[in-house]
């Protein structure tokens, strides 16, 4: 049995950690096996990346961790690459991406979070960098830890490897919305983006990861508006009419 479980639901793709049994820690084959999962979703409209059980992501295994204390210098660079192109995957995954939070996410798993374009959180989820606490790092995950929370925050919780609650996941940014109701919240979301152009969110996000400056920026402007997409868009809200990708709501305001 694999280490995901991957469903497409209409225009929604699923990835699910399916190790309920070890809080869905990493180990290789999870690595490899989300890695692969990520590098082509296909036509969606998102990626909803949830965990099997009663925790988002605790980290790595502890099994996996045994062995790789038997390790040289070598095959552990190998190992870290291999976690670090699964996260890379997620990063630059061009369909939004939305994590949904319970229980834990540590580490690894924190990583995960901070690679995720929308993260719904339960208010009773646990956060940590936890890596200081083992005399490691999280040198893998800081590239996408610092751009999400900043370096204030990354100042004190890379550090001490503390445990802390949505509410201050929240406050710092590492996640969006924090509630009770996960599933509510993830229907709420996708409502959101079934509104959205499908090319332009894609690009939108290539934004956001790009960081393009002023003429770049401009370029692409003038692209999404001559597109079809953009066309459509364009007079859809000139005649007060949803365009041709978007359900029609039941409060729709043009």
């Amino acid at each position: 049995m694999g280490a995901l479980r991957i469903e497409r639901d209409g225009d929604v793709l699923r990835v699910t950690l399916a190790r309920p049994e070890t809080r869905n820690a990493f180990d290789a084959a999870l690595i490899t096996e989300l890695s692969e999962a990520f590098v082509d979703v296909g036509v969606a409209r998102a990626v909803v990346l949830a965990g099997d059980g009663p925790s988002f992501c605790a980290g790595a295994d502890v099994d996996w961790m045994r062995a790789s204390a038997d390790l040289g210098l070598e095959a552990n660079v190998a190992d870290a690459n291999a976690m670090r192109r699964m996260f890379e995957a997620v990063d630059a995954c061009p369909t939004p991406v939305v994590a949904l939070v319970q229980g834990h996410a540590l580490g690894g798993g924190i990583g995960l979070v901070a690679c995720s374009d929308i993260v719904l959180a339960e208010s009773r989820a646990v956060f940590a960098f936890s890596e200081v606490k083992l005399g490691i790092i999280p040198a893998v995950i800081s590239p996408f830890a610092l751009r999400k929370i900043g370096e204030s925050a990354a100042r004190r919780y890379f550090v001490t490897g503390e445990r802390f609650d949505a509410a201050t996941a929240l406050r710092i940014g590492l996640v969006h919305e924090v509630m009770d109701d996960l599933a509510g919240g993830l229907e709420r979301v996708l409502s959101e983006l079934r509104t959205a152009g499908p090319r332009a969110a894609r690009h939108a996000k290539r934004l956001v990861l790009d960081r393009p400056d002023g003429p770049e920026t401009a370029r692409r402007i003038a692209e999404r508006r001559t597109s079809d997409e953009g066309q459509e868009g364009l007079r859809g809200f000139l005649e007060r009419r949803r365009p041709s990708w978007a359900p029609e709501p039941d409060d729709a305001e043009f």
